[in-house]
């Protein structure tokens, strides 16, 4: 079963931008696009919607006014171009707010949490969400590469752009380490440096300030150590 999705904003080129990222994840379900959010408003009353990605600045009716008219609201993701709606949407119990232009990461740090808060109600199919967990990663500008989680080694910080070392391939793609790692499921994978997220079951050792994985050697940040010793030093026989 995909998770049904609705954009509503009155800008096409941001409706594009959000309706291209859906289209690299598998269980999202993109049912409908409106500029109008009066129209919007009419669909719901007839169609069973999982998510709505609404915009705040809109003609006729804003965002925040269409979420107070929604009596049994979906799942609401946030769309702006401005920031200083955020702390009264989230009062709103707005899930997310997403400020334009919307990259790819961003985006999939929102499907996380919908994922999560979905999971819970049995809507999201466990196929996909605990075995062989996957992700999209953008690889240049058109194409999407899925790489599977159990698959990564290492993750490297080359300033504005991360280099993903897995067990078939190195990719380059344009992020930050922060925002890259906070889409990783943190028993599985974890920061040991500024420059380095690495996932744990793959350490083959450690010695002093350092972890070895398949042959190499990545220094221990002094800030990461302690977190490091605890996770995974003090967890030795």
């Amino acid at each position: 079963m995909k998770i049904k999705c609705l954009i509503i904003d009155d800008e096409p080129l941001a409706i594009n931008v959000i309706k291209n990222h859906l289209e690299h994840i598998e269980n999202f379900e993109l049912i409908n696009t409106f500029s109008n959010p009066i129209e919007g408003l009419n669909f719901l009353k007839n169609n069973s919607i999982d998510v709505i990605f609404l915009d705040i600045n809109m003609p006729v009716l804003d965002g925040i006014n269409f979420i107070k008219s929604l009596e049994n609201p979906p799942l609401l993701i946030i769309t702006s171009a401005y920031d200083q709606f955020a702390i009264e949407t989230y009062e709103l119990d707005v899930l997310d707010y997403l400020v334009k232009p919307i990259e790819f990461p961003r985006l999939m740090k929102a499907v996380n949490k919908i994922n999560k808060r979905l999971e819970g109600t049995n809507k999201i199919p466990q196929e996909n969400s605990k075995e062989n967990p996957f992700i999209f990663v953008k690889i240049d500008k058109k194409k999407m590469k899925k790489i599977f989680l159990n698959e990564i080694l290492v993750i490297e910080s080359l300033k504005d752009y991360l280099k993903i070392n897995t067990l078939t391939g190195k990719y380059i793609i344009h992020s930050t380490l922060a925002d890259f790692t906070n889409l990783l499921p943190e028993r599985d994978f974890i920061r040991i440096h500024r420059s380095y997220t690495i996932a744990i079951d793959k350490i083959d050792a450690v010695e002093g300030n350092s972890i070895e994985i398949e042959g190499l050697r990545y220094v221990i940040g002094r800030s990461y150590i302690d977190d490091v010793k605890q996770r995974i030093l003090n967890s030795a026989i």
